[in-house]
């Protein structure tokens, strides 16, 4: 078993979703826990506790963590589509864990060391205030995989300088990159060579459960996908290279996290390292993405294993 924490902004982009999706079709994975960060970190909480429960993992637990960014310089980016579609008037009963988010990653990782996995799949405000908590986590983990940055090579200039989850909170994914833990990093050129389409929906669909029902109706109500046919699979990606790491090309490289500049805070900027500069991530810079997105649909549509607590 590779024994997960889920740490998410679960919400209106749907690959998180999916990320969680493909976590509970994938018998390799033990979740031990789902973190959410960033914004109404109750509703996200509410989603993924719904969600879970539709697939039969009800004690699973689930944690409410920061809301707002480490230093509160930005406004919290809320699209207003969060919950649509998957939480009705009975779910406001749904509640987390009374324990912090942060709490719980330190107190599992090092209870747990070498253990535990961390996938950070949202803003790393949790990750940086559990790193400041109690360093010794970044040495404790077994890998910590995040979605986020962007390489922007030659092949990539048409994307925004700065990648959303490391923007919502630059100074976040500072601290993160400096603690030494073992890092794995999937980022933004490479996740959007990656799209779940309209007849991938509908292959999930038809599984017939009310879980599978509910992960295509998030799918198919994401305001891009409708509007084009298709969406990206970033955070899907970068659970996926937790149990397949194969599936991308690697390459050992120095990160480092702008935090001022007009246009550029939360840019992640990568190069060679060197012995004044050395390596703090390894860094997926391609991806096999028809074999990725089958191997994908091939869990995600499957019926099997939906009992496994």
């Amino acid at each position: 078993m590779t024994r997960l924490i889920l740490d998410t902004d679960i919400g209106t982009d749907v690959d998180d979703c999916l990320a969680l999706a493909l976590i509970l079709t994938s018998p390799e994975f033990h979740l031990e826990g789902v973190t959410c960060v960033y914004g109404d970190v109750l509703l996200r909480s509410r989603m993924v506790r719904k969600l879970l429960n539709l697939r039969g993992r009800t004690t699973t637990p689930v944690f409410t963590g920061a809301t707002q960014p480490l230093l509160e310089l930005l406004p919290v980016y809320w699209a207003g589509h969060e919950g649509i579609g998957l939480l009705d008037d009975d779910d406001q009963a749904l509640t987390p864990e009374p324990d912090h988010a942060v709490d719980y990653i330190v107190h599992t990782v090092m209870n747990n060391p070498h253990q535990i996995h961390l996938a950070a799949i949202g803003p790393l405000t949790n990750v940086a205030l559990a790193l400041k908590r109690e360093p010794r986590i970044a040495q404790a983990l077994a890998s910590l995989t995040i979605m986020g940055g962007a390489c922007r090579g030659y092949e990539s200039l048409n994307i925004s300088y700065v990648e959303h989850n490391i923007r919502c909170d630059p100074e976040a994914a500072h601290i993160v990159f400096s603690s030494g833990a073992p890092i794995s990093l999937v980022p933004l050129d490479v996740t959007l060579q990656t799209r779940i389409r309209l007849a991938d929906v509908e292959r999930i669909r038809a599984t017939g459960t009310p879980f599978h029902a509910a992960v295509a109706d998030q799918v198919a109500l994401y305001p891009p996908f409708r509007s084009q046919g298709f969406t990206y699979l970033h955070d899907p990606l970068a659970v996926a290279t937790i149990l397949a790491p194969d599936l991308v090309t690697w390459r050992t490289l120095r990160v480092d996290v702008e935090t001022g500049g007009r246009m550029t805070a939360g840019m992640t900027l990568m190069r060679e390292p060197s012995e004044a500069t050395p390596a703090n991530a390894r860094v997926a810079l391609s991806v096999d993405a028809a074999r990725f997105e089958e191997w994908l649909l091939a869990r995600v549509a499957a019926a099997a294993n939906m009992e496994r607590p």
